[in-house]
């Protein structure tokens, strides 16, 4: 589709919003990219990166298979997320590190408010798709009550972690970071990110391009023959993906990441009136609640096309 200089800008934005959301272990741009109006468009576009494409390329020249691939709308977003990644690596970690609390306030509110968008665009409940948005539920809160496990930060598990987590970062409700997180190799990706160490950047990316190549088509297509499904169980990957970004948690036990640094392996959410008898320290409650409804509120703009707007 053919688009102006002015939404084009807007969908930089979008990919610095996915970009940024991605940055952060329990929220998916891919929920961004949906309730901006991209999300079908993204889907088919990452479909038809493949085969088709060197064939069009090889007959027909660069000019159509740009089209093809509808290679302007891929390339402006991904130059937004990946600017905002590198943009905001230090300004994640720096908050996960010292005010988790807040970050995460923020998330929940804005997952909360996803969830609801999302269910709104289903256009019928029947019980196949409460039955799957029971399950979508059940799954992904089942995720997030998974202990991370620690990864050799090797080239081959990289290569697999990036696979992994491109096929999560596509999709609505859960994270490629979280998934990251779980493998044990969250931190050092985004140190990587944030030290731009080629290699590992280059390993990543060639295996979320042949996450994206496979991946990509499965969902393209449940989405043009299943759409109302495919949502339902999207929505309750949303909805159970709330236990990881409840803002208030109390460590089980701990763990050494792949830097020597002690993290936490095990935690459990509690209340933060709770939170703050059992660490002592500030639960930031009104700083948290603040910016969860911050969260909804954006979320909210999004859906009505008020703030960046849909497109068409």
């Amino acid at each position: 589709m053919q688009r102006t200089k002015k939404e084009y800008c807007k969908l930089l934005l979008k990919g610095c919003l996915m970009g940024a959301a991605d940055a952060v272990p329990g929220v998916s741009g891919g929920t961004v990219a949906f309730i901006s109006g991209i999300y079908q468009e993204l889907l088919q576009a990452l479909s038809r990166l493949g085969p088709a494409a060197v064939k069009i390329l090889y007959q027909q020249g660069l000019a159509a298979c740009w089209s093809y691939i509808n290679g302007s709308f891929l390339s402006v977003l991904l130059l937004g997320m990946l600017s905002s990644i590198i943009l905001l690596s230090n300004v994640v970690l720096y908050s996960l590190a010292h005010y988790p609390q807040v970050l995460w306030g923020f998330f929940f509110g804005l997952i909360c408010a996803s969830t609801v968008v999302l269910a709104k665009s289903i256009e019928r409940w029947g019980k196949t798709c409460i039955a799957l948005f029971i399950a979508g539920t059940f799954i992904s809160f089942s995720l997030t009550n998974m202990t991370a496990s620690v990864l050799e930060p090797s080239m081959l598990n990289v290569f697999f972690a990036g696979m992994l987590a491109i096929c999560a970062m596509i999709l609505p409700g859960i994270s490629g970071s979280f998934i990251l997180l779980l493998l044990g190799l969250y931190s050092y990706v985004l140190t990587a990110v944030k030290s731009a160490d080629i290699m590992v950047l280059a390993v990543f990316a060639l295996g979320c391009l042949a996450g994206l190549l496979c991946f990509s088509r499965v969902l393209n297509w449940l989405f043009q023959h299943y759409k109302n499904l495919t949502l339902a169980l999207l929505t309750g990957f949303l909805l159970g993906s709330l236990n990881k970004v409840w803002p208030w948690k109390e460590t089980l036990s701990t763990r050494l990441n792949s830097q020597g640094a002690e993290v936490a392996d095990l935690q459990q959410n509690v209340s933060p009136f709770l939170y703050q008898q059992l660490t002592g320290a500030d639960s930031y409650l009104v700083t948290a609640c603040l910016l969860a409804l911050l969260g909804a509120a954006i979320i909210l703009l999004f859906e009505r096309g008020n703030l960046i707007g849909k497109s068409q």
